[in-house]
Order: structure tokens, then C-alpha cells, then sequence
């Protein structure tokens, strides 16, 4: 095993650290596991916050700052954060206009952000929960009952931190972060797989060239196996299964995200031929994001995510924001 780490039993709490270290505008809970904004609570705002496992950066500690998150929790890698993390996340940026929790369909991470909701609300705490769940893969998995939460995360947590930020009410920013879930839909494919650092060896066998269309962020498996293809022909597969089920009226945002292993040579490359398949089937792009966001630790590959939006959606797209991986306009 050749990884930049010390013991495998420490790796979130020195990653953590260092992550404090970088970034003093955010004020990071070793201990406890809870990254939150500075200046949190911030007066008369609406709060978010999510989380999950580590191993999926920058999401979610990398997108905590002004326009997007409050705060975040880190569960260790691959594993749902607990109850005692998002309450007091919570209790840490409540302002008293009340907190949504961004909670992606994952078993562990739905069933624990619902226990926290109850906890937080018996403290005294507003609490309304937005449900991602944009993969088109497959419909259950082994982590999930439903579709998988992937990529479109990031859109919900932009868009809605956007509008809570403009001081919009719990119940706007909450039908923003539905409204925006219910318009993305995503599709991964995996070249390799990943390795965890307790594990030490790959999650899921691969064999050498073939790929994994589909694949979840954790490893679950996808539609199917093949023979590996070239950037155009992975384009066409991933595109049109997201285009069978979004069938898009409206301009999309557009994200070609890397699982933490791809070179933006290949990322960028492979951007090209995902537009090239929109132009195709004419959608037209309003926004774009090529990049690392929703990883999966060391895994080569990469996923495309489409958001329908319409002008509101592109304007809170579009505001401000100032986080460790995501800033524009400040």
C-alpha cells in the first residue's frame, strides 16, 4: 500500500488538522468531527448543512464557506457521520431561522441525519431535510434503497446555500434544494477502483482493461462491464442514459467530475466529447464544471451531471460564493 498517510486509524483526524491549518476562515472540531464557517451563526440566514464519508473531497467539507454550507460533517472513509455530529453542527449555525440538513440516499447517512433532525428539533432547532438522489444507474444498490446521491450534491448545496443566503425562509430554501435535486441526474464510470485505508487493496475487482459503467462513489457496482472505450464512446453511453431520463426542456448546468485519480488532460478531454453529445441532441449548456468535487478516494474515472434549470436557478447558480473548493464572484 503506497499512500501519503501515517496509520490508517488516523487519517480523517490529520487530514482534519490540515485542513484547519489551510483554512482559517473555517473553524474545524478535530475532536468532534465538525468543520462550520467562522462567522456561524450567521444573523437572520437560513443554515445548511450536510455530510459522509471522508474519502469523497472536496465535498463536504471543501464546499463549507459563504453562498454554500454552514457546516459539515465527516464521517470516517466511506462511513456515515453519526447523530452527535450533525446536532452539533447544527446547534453550532442555527441562527433560529432554522437548519437544512443536505442528506445524500445513502442507508447510513438517511437513517442518521433523521435521527439528528429529531435530536436537533427537541433542542429547540428548526430542521427540514432535502434527499439527493440523481444517479440513473441503478435503482437500488448496496448502500441505498433508491437511487444513489452523487454529484448533483453539489448543485443542491450551491444553489440552496445561494438562496439562503439572500435570506430566503427555511421552507424557499428547501423547495429550492428539491426542486434542484429533481432536475439533476447523473452517471459514473469507473476505469479503476479505489482502495480505502484499512483495506489497503482495491474495494472491487476490475479487471485489467475493462471498465464499470455506472459505478457508485463508493466502489457499488453499475449497469455493466465492458471492454474498455475511448473517451468518445464512454461520452455517448454516459450522456444519452442521462439524457433517457432527464429529457432536459430547459438550458442545463453541467458538471464532468473527476473520481480523484483522472488527469485534467483526460477530464478536459473527455469535456469536449460531452459537449459534443449535447450539441448532438440539442441541449444548450448554461454553466460548466470540470474538475475533481465528488471524488472516490483513488478511483480513475469520472461522472456527468446535468441540473434543468431555469433563470432563478441559474442566477443562485451563478451568486457569489467563497469556500476551500468552490469560489467565484467574491
Amino acid at each position: 500500500m503506497r499512500m501519503l498517510i501515517n496509520v490508517p486509524e488516523t487519517v480523517v483526524a490529520d487530514a482534519l488538522r490540515g485542513m484547519a491549518a489551510a483554512h482559517p476562515e473555517l473553524t474545524v472540531d478535530v475532536e468532534n468531527r465538525v468543520i462550520v464557517r467562522r462567522d456561524a451563526p450567521v444573523a437572520d440566514k437560513v443554515a445548511l448543512v450536510s455530510g459522509g464519508g471522508s474519502g469523497h473531497e472536496p465535498l463536504h467539507g471543501g464546499f463549507v464557506g459563504p453562498g454554500m454550507l454552514s457546516a459539515a460533517c465527516p464521517g470516517e472513509v466511506f462511513t456515515s457521520p453519526v447523530p452527535d455530529q450533525m446536532v452539533r453542527a447544527a446547534a453550532a449555525v442555527d441562527s433560529g431561522k432554522g437548519v437544512l440538513f443536505v442528506v445524500k440516499n445513502y442507508t447510513g447517512d438517511v437513517l442518521n441525519f433523521d435521527m439528528a433532525a429529531e435530536l436537533a428539533e427537541d433542542e429547540g432547532i428548526q430542521v427540514a431535510k432535502v434527499l439527493v438522489d440523481d444517479d440513473v444507474a441503478v435503482t437500488d444498490s448496496l448502500y441505498t434503497a433508491g437511487r444513489r446521491g452523487t454529484g448533483a450534491t453539489l448543485f443542491v448545496e450551491k444553489i440552496a446555500g445561494a438562496a439562503a443566503d439572500a435570506g430566503a425562509p427555511l421552507e424557499r430554501v428547501e423547495a429550492i434544494a428539491r426542486r434542484v435535486n429533481e432536475n439533476s441526474r447523473s452517471l459514473g464510470v469507473a476505469l479503476s477502483a479505489c482502495t480505502t485505508p484499512a483495506k489497503g487493496s482495491p474495494t472491487f475487482e476490475l479487471p485489467s482493461g475493462e471498465l464499470e459503467l455506472g459505478v457508485g462513489i463508493h466502489g457499488e457496482p453499475g449497469r455493466e462491464r465492458r471492454a474498455m472505450m475511448t473517451s468518445r464512446e464512454i461520452a455517448d453511453f454516459a450522456v444519452d442514459a442521462v439524457l433517457e431520463d432527464l429529457r432536459p426542456r430547459n438550458p442545463v448546468l453541467l458538471l464532468v467530475n473527476g473520481m480523484g485519480a483522472t488527469p485534467l488532460l483526460e477530464l478536459y478531454g473527455f469535456h469536449a466529447e460531452v459537449q459534443r453529445v449535447l450539441a448532438e441532441r440539442n441541449v444548450v449548456v448554461a454553466g460548466v464544471l470540470v474538475g475533481n468535487y465528488v471524488t472516490s478516494l483513488d478511483m480513475a474515472g469520472a461522472s456527468v451531471t446535468l441540473c434543468q434549470i431555469d433563470e432563478e436557478l441559474l442566477r443562485l447558480w451563478d451568486a457569489p460564493v467563497r469556500t476551500p473548493g468552490l469560489r467565484w464572484g467574491m
